[in-house]
């Protein structure tokens, strides 16, 4: 018998064409909010005001500062403009930049979350807020910052070039692999990651021969949902924290970091892990799930190496201490050698 916990999150979670302006407004309303703050990045601003006009009277303003890493100055200001505006709630629009400023205010605030996704990175659908300061990038769990109602619109995704397609939706697939090894996995939380995987795998080769492909799109996200809420329900490991001192420390793009990552870290996990990576190897009809999705991601175009990254090699070993400094789960036990070792063969490109 397999013993497990499992939590179910409460969020509502609508996904369909012209959602962004068709939902959203439906969205707040439940919520009984009467003024939000639209956020976005510089990037997704027209997007944003898009949304902005849908709610009408509903909206007190548009905020578009979020950054990659959601540096605390950046945090600072938007806390400071929800105030201004004497905001009840708050919508994210756009990528995971956005998104985790939301999930700050959120944190901060304690005001409702709606998030509307525009990549496929799933952070809308965790628990998780991270926070960069002083070159450190800092992250939590608090169900807080779990937004309250999430609106999949694939036709948002559509303005998304295919190389950042290609490497958001591998970040989606590394909260499914990570949730697949997890400590708290459970039944519910390995098909979902498996189901996940398997439809953002078939989505992605759709997309990068046909970017307007609405329905691949709508696949994308499907998967991108699924993988998002697999790692919600359970705790990061060695990945994740990798990507995290990568991206706030030395400023390495997050979806970038984790598509050279992944295999490299699950080829270091999989004599510990020997279910997860049969799961995995399901999803993607493989025996071999780390050099599969490797071959996948370099198929479509995305980054071979993390010094295509913009990582000099002495950076390595600083990364290496500082990704095991503190004890997290993980399925292989962790350590600087190991980290090192794994982080020189993703910076040369090493087969995994």
């Amino acid at each position: 018998m397999r013993e497990f916990t499992h939590e179910a999150r409460p969020m509502r979670v609508v996904l369909r064409a012209g959602a962004a302006v068709t939902a959203v407004p439906d969205e707040v309303e439940r919520l009984g909010l009467r003024r939000v703050l639209v956020v976005s990045g510089p990037r997704g601003a027209a997007t944003a005001r898009a949304v902005a006009d849908a709610l009408g009277d509903a909206c007190a303003g548009v905020h578009s500062e979020a950054r990659m890493h959601v540096p605390a100055e950046v945090a600072d200001r938007a806390v400071e403009v929800v105030h201004a505006a004497d905001a009840d709630g708050c919508v994210a629009v756009g990528g995971g930049s956005a998104i985790g400023l939301g999930k700050v205010i959120a944190l901060r605030t304690g005001l409702p979350l709606t998030a509307v996704p525009s990549t496929y990175s799933g952070s809308e659908m965790t628990p998780v807020w991270g926070l960069t300061e002083d070159g450190v990038k800092r992250t939590g769990r608090d169900p807080s910052v779990l937004p309250r109602s999430v609106v999949y619109d694939p036709e948002l995704t559509l303005s998304l070039p295919v190389a950042h397609t290609v490497t958001s939706g591998v970040n989606a697939m590394a909260h499914a692999a990570e949730a697949l090894y997890a400590p708290d996995a459970s039944p519910l939380v390995t098909l979902t990651a498996e189901e996940g995987v398997r439809a953002m795998a078939h989505a992605l080769p759709e997309l990068a021969t046909s970017p307007a492909d609405l329905a691949a799109r709508a696949r994308a996200l499907y998967g991108a949902w699924l993988c998002g809420a697999a790692l919600g329900a359970t705790t990061m490991g060695l990945h994740h924290k990798l990507c995290h001192v990568l991206g706030g420390t030395f400023g390495l793009p997050h979806a970038e970091t984790h598509t050279v990552l992944l295999p490299y870290v699950l080829a270091h996990n999989a004599p510990a892990a020997p279910t997860a990576m049969a799961s995995l190897g399901r999803a993607l009809d493989t025996d071999d799930a780390p050099r599969a999705l490797r071959e996948l991601a370099v198929g479509l175009g995305a980054p071979r190496t993390l010094a295509e990254l913009g990582l000099a090699r002495a950076d390595l070993a600083v990364a290496a201490r500082a990704a095991t400094e503190q004890a997290y789960p993980n399925p292989r036990k962790v350590t600087a050698e190991g980290v090192l070792d794994l982080l020189r063969a993703a910076y040369d490109g090493v087969r995994p």
